[in-house]
């Protein structure tokens, strides 16, 4: 039996290493672009560790541990180091608690979860999408993006960009939803388009790495928000030519987890509404002003995610039962990922493994 996985996301890689294990399952999985992973993006740069995406997960999640241990990596997994988060109100940094944290940088957790901490990998966070990658070599395969389905009687048929095409039993549709509901409308599934009142917001992130000594005082604890009022407003001192405070948070990515930077460096992690000019001078001449930092950075690297983190409006659950239901009267189909189950990293892959059972299910009825 043939399946398809389309997105080569962390939800479409477990969906598929869940796929690949079952016995008389072909899967093949299909990625629009270049590389896998989708949010999830770790560069490494002169003995730093750079995340683009997600930086860690909730230490209390178990599913990422688990699927590390699947894959050999088990031990690559780190404890989060520097604990606590302040609040910049416009003058001072102060000690906030961490659920509002998390709740200012739209991570959906109890207070009591975030509390526990999160964890990542050694190599960042990109490592258990290279082991996946290692493991689906022969599966995986790039620049194929899908331009439609048709039903092929009890089957499907996948139009890709470009003119070729796949025909297959079953399907994980593991993409955005505002995509995956514009394919399964295609295919008849009424209401599939309320997928797309998911709404993706748009955020930037800059990491900038500095010496030790250009540091006005110690860090204290993992990072810190901004006061969500501020942000967009003008503003005095300290801030330089009463710019508008772009700044929504920054993480002290060397103090949270280890090996992030090299002995005698720091590297911080910004986070920042969209905005005209240069993201990185942004980050730098705010970050300067509240931490005290001497000098201009080693070097910046900026990330733009038009589409970034969803946020889910209060039908979407009713909406995703109803099409899931749907799903259910057509050959085996299911949908995964961060636009459907939860934003998280650990969501993501319990969203994707669900999907892959349920696909090897259907099939062997």
């Amino acid at each position: 039996m043939k399946v398809v996985v389309i997105g080569a996301g962390i939800a479409g890689l477990a969906a598929a290493w869940e796929l690949v294990r079952t016995e008389g399952c072909e899967v093949t999985v299909l990625e629009s672009e270049r590389r896998a992973g989708g949010v999830i993006v770790t560069e490494h740069r002169e003995g730093f560790i750079v995340e683009g995406g997600p930086d860690g997960f909730l230490a209390g999640e178990a599913e990422l541990p688990a699927l590390a241990a699947e894959l050999g990596i088990g031990d690559r997994v780190v404890d989060q180091r520097a604990r606590g988060t302040s609040l910049w109100t416009g003058t001072a940094l102060t000690p906030v608690e961490d659920g509002r944290a998390a709740a200012v940088l739209g991570i959906e957790a109890k207070s009591a979860e975030v509390a526990a901490g999160f964890r990542s990998f050694a190599a960042g966070m990109s490592q258990p999408v290279v082991a996946l990658s290692q493991r689906l070599a022969g599966v995986l395969k790039f620049t194929q993006g899908v331009a439609g389905l048709t039903r092929a009687g009890d089957r499907w048929r996948i139009a890709i960009t470009g003119g070729s095409t796949h025909e297959t039993d079953g399907i994980v549709l593991a993409l955005p939803a505002y995509a995956a509901g514009r394919l399964l409308e295609s295919v008849g599934v009424t209401h599939a388009r309320a997928l797309a009142e998911v709404t993706y917001l748009p955020s930037v992130t800059v990491s900038l790495a500095y010496r030790a000594d250009q540091l006005g005082s110690p860090m204290s604890g993992a990072g810190f928000v901004v006061d969500p009022n501020i942000v967009g407003a003008q503003h005095a001192a300290p801030l330089p030519n009463h710019a508008p405070l772009h700044l929504r948070a920054c993480t002290y990515a060397s103090a949270k987890f280890p090996g992030r930077a090299p002995a005698g460096h720091v590297l911080l992690r910004a986070f920042l509404a969209p905005g005209d000019g240069d993201p990185a001078n942004a980050a730098h001449t705010q970050l300067a002003a509240i931490l005290g930092l001497r000098g201009e950075p080693l070097w910046s690297r900026a990330f733009h995610w038009p589409r970034g983190l969803p946020r889910y409006h209060a039908p979407h659950r009713d909406h995703l039962s109803e099409v899931r239901h749907r799903l259910t009267r057509l050959p085996p189909i299911a949908i995964a990922g961060a636009g459907y189950d939860g934003a998280g990293v650990s969501a993501c892959v319990r969203s994707g493994r669900e999907a892959g059972r349920l696909i090897a299910r259907w099939m062997a009825r």
